[in-house]
């Protein structure tokens, strides 16, 4: 019989499966962290859980904070096993399981009590995974976006805001008021240069309501770069009865991810850090490369595969790997126009970083899905892929390939594959880019013309023309033919 997660049921647990074996009563807290979901607990709560374990840095436990309302869904089912976590590493060698600790609270989704926390002189570290695009930047000028009706309101509202922007800049000014030191402010999202775009939206929300304020963060407050990688899909009632069946655990939010994990961070941390080298992460003077390698060899590989096998009906990642077009159409691309646009990192090698992705991306046990992939194309394309396309015009390079990623984009928003079923909508703009896909039967630079996504890429000539071509072929022949074109460089 199962046993139901919570502190006092750890004993419990059968032997197979780890445990913290830290008192965890005596663990003092450091870090709020704002996006309390599946990666967050698959990544930093897990290398500081290791830490912990370890004897080292327990003076940095994890307080949780949220400010949407399916952050505090998230925090009625973890209060009611005392913030503990199933993680298990979904190893196609041997799936194994461990129950993490390092969490040991949880404030109320409340604006004020997630600043209250914030504000407390112990918390060294605020911590944010809130997507790629929950930084407030405008894709038109790829600056911040001051027009947004949450950033208004924030900048009328200082002392009752609405977004984790406002929350921090009102720790903030409690901590300065008070005559503590500020927080150095972490984003864990897959943003280039995350940090210095976490820094530009809380200054220039500040600016807009109190420039004194602005200015003393810009002198103050660290805002570090970071790399971060593990794969974690969503979980469903499939994984909740993997950790019951298969390791005799009811957790009512288990996580369950790749066996590979990758944190390389900035050095920048004035207030102090725990020693997370300790446990693998790397510390580092610059991210910038280690950054884009990831965004462009492993999220753009993801958005490269995404569309063309939703496109051909594949529900599984695992699934989408096995089909040999699929394989050979991720290769191609990468080594043809990916890596090309890529500086060299002493002692890295690109193509084993790659072997390494098409390993991962082939992982039966992780059970992603092409669905999760295709989420939110409008934030990620211009995040994962756009500037890639960018690069590569501007060096004067192939850019085939790029052009027909955004073309299996553009027939995916139609939301019908190729044998004809619906492709549920999973896109805040959902239905105009639906528009402007449908448009593109007709004109072909109608897709283009969404400038919120494309801005002056839109009006490049090169660009233009291989997108022209590449979506035509795609919408008369079909996806494996464009694919067969691209390989055979015709």
């Amino acid at each position: 019989m199962a046993v139901s997660l919570n502190a006092s049921a750890l004993h419990d647990l059968p032997d197979t499966v780890g445990r913290p074996g830290y008192d965890r009563a005596g663990l003092r807290p450091g870090i709020v962290h704002v996006g309390v979901g599946n990666f967050h607990r698959a990544h930093m709560a897990w290398y500081l859980d290791q830490l912990f374990e370890m004897g080292e840095g327990r003076d940095w436990a994890l307080i949780g904070a949220g400010v949407r309302p399916g952050d505090a869904a998230m925090r009625d089912r973890l209060a009611a096993q005392d913030w503990l976590t199933t993680v298990v590493e979904l190893d196609p060698d041997g799936l194994n399981a461990r129950v993490i600790g390092s969490m040991i609270d949880f404030v109320p989704v409340d604006p004020q009590a997630v600043i209250g926390a914030m504000a407390e002189p112990d918390i060294r570290i605020v911590s944010l995974t809130i997507t790629e695009g929950g930084y407030y930047v405008d894709a038109k000028t790829n600056g911040f976006d001051a027009a947004h009706p949450d950033i208004a309101h924030d900048a009328a509202n200082p002392d009752a805001p609405r977004t984790v922007f406002g929350m921090i800049l009102a720790a903030l000014r409690q901590r300065r008021d008070a005559g503590a030191e500020p927080f150095t402010v972490l984003s864990c999202d897959n943003l280039p240069e995350n940090g210095h775009v976490c820094a530009r939206t809380v200054t220039e929300l500040a600016q807009l309501s109190d420039p004194d304020l602005a200015q003393w963060i810009r002198q103050n407050v660290a805002f570090p770069n970071s790399m971060v990688d593990c794969i974690t899909p969503a979980t469903s009632d499939r994984e909740r009865a993997l950790v019951r069946d298969r390791f005799g655990i009811t957790d009512a939010a288990p996580v369950v991810c790749e066996p590979f994990r990758q944190w390389v961070l900035e050095d920048r941390f004035p207030q102090g850090r725990p020693p997370l080298e300790k446990v693998g992460a790397e510390f580092v003077t610059d991210v910038s490369r280690h950054e884009l390698m990831k965004l462009r060899i492993l999220n753009g590989g993801h958005a490269a595969i995404a569309y063309p096998s939703a496109l051909l009906g594949h529900h599984f990642v695992h699934d989408a790997m096995a089909d040999p077009q699929i394989a050979a159409w991720l290769r191609a691309l990468e080594t043809r126009e990916i890596i090309p646009t890529l500086q060299p990192i002493p002692g890295v090698s690109y193509d084993d970083y790659l072997d390494l992705i098409v390993s991962r991306f082939s992982n039966p046990e992780i059970g992603d899905t092409i669905p999760r992939l295709c989420l939110d194309g409008s934030n990620r394309q211009p995040k994962f892929i756009l500037p890639t396309l960018a690069d590569a015009l501007k060096d004067d390079r192939a850019i085939d390939g790029l052009a027909q990623e955004v073309a299996f984009w553009c027939r995916y928003c139609e939301r019908r594959d190729e044998a004809g079923n619906d492709i549920a909508p999973n896109d805040d703009n959902s239905d105009m880019l639906r528009e402007y896909a449908i448009a593109s039967r007709a004109d072909p630079l109608a897709f283009l013309r969404n400038e919120a996504v494309f801005g002056p890429l839109a009006d490049n000539p090169v660009f233009q023309e291989a997108f022209a071509r590449k979506l035509t072929l795609v919408q008369k022949l079909g996806v494996r033919r464009a694919i067969e074109a691209y390989l055979s460089g015709t």
